[in-house]
């Protein structure tokens, strides 16, 4: 695994544990000299991750559309940034740079980037892994619901093995490899 995407918040939350998380996750790419792909803000849990891989002497390429390199300012100090015209083409070349795609806590654009990464694994179109970083149990409810759809009938039971949860970030990162 060469390029790991990672797909979290623009914002750091309020619990210190999600910001520890995306710190210990950036390090852990970094350590196993695997390249960051990323949504190209420097604030937020984005920041952050990006901030550690690239303290830790890691590659990180950030993508961002034109209409939020300013609002999430974009972050002028990784590897390289792209800047694209819409989210539609953020979302088309992290698919494109990656090999697999880990999760942090986010809001809805996490979401949206996680389940139409899901989607497409289930329907074939990629057979990348994809992780959760599972911090102090903040995914719980979104496993439940796929647990509840998959008994529901809903999602197949192989397809709710296609996430990969974990509580730690390097337990998530070696789990993907």
């Amino acid at each position: 695994m060469r390029r790991v995407c990672v797909f979290c918040g623009a914002a750091a939350g309020n619990d210190p544990r999600y910001a520890a998380a995306a710190g210990e996750l950036g390090e852990a790419l970094a350590a196993r000299s695997i390249e960051l792909v990323t949504g190209g803000g420097k604030v937020g849990l984005m920041g952050v991750v990006a901030d550690a891989a690239l303290a830790a002497g890691g590659r990180v390429t950030g993508i961002i559309p034109r209409f939020l390199e300013e609002r999430e300012v974009a972050h002028r100090g990784l590897s390289e940034l792209h800047v694209v015209e819409s989210l539609h083409e953020r979302k088309a070349l992290m698919h494109e740079l990656s090999d697999g795609f880990i999760v942090l806590p986010g809001g809805f654009g996490t979401l949206d980037e996680l389940m139409e990464t899901v989607t497409w694994a289930q329907l074939g179109l990629h057979s990348k892994p994809i992780g959760i970083v599972n911090v102090a149990g903040y995914f719980d409810d979104l496993l439940a619901f796929v647990a509840g759809a998959s008994q529901a009938g809903f999602i197949p039971a192989a397809h709710g093995d296609l996430l990969i949860a974990r509580d730690g970030a390097g337990a998530v990162v070696d789990a993907l490899a």
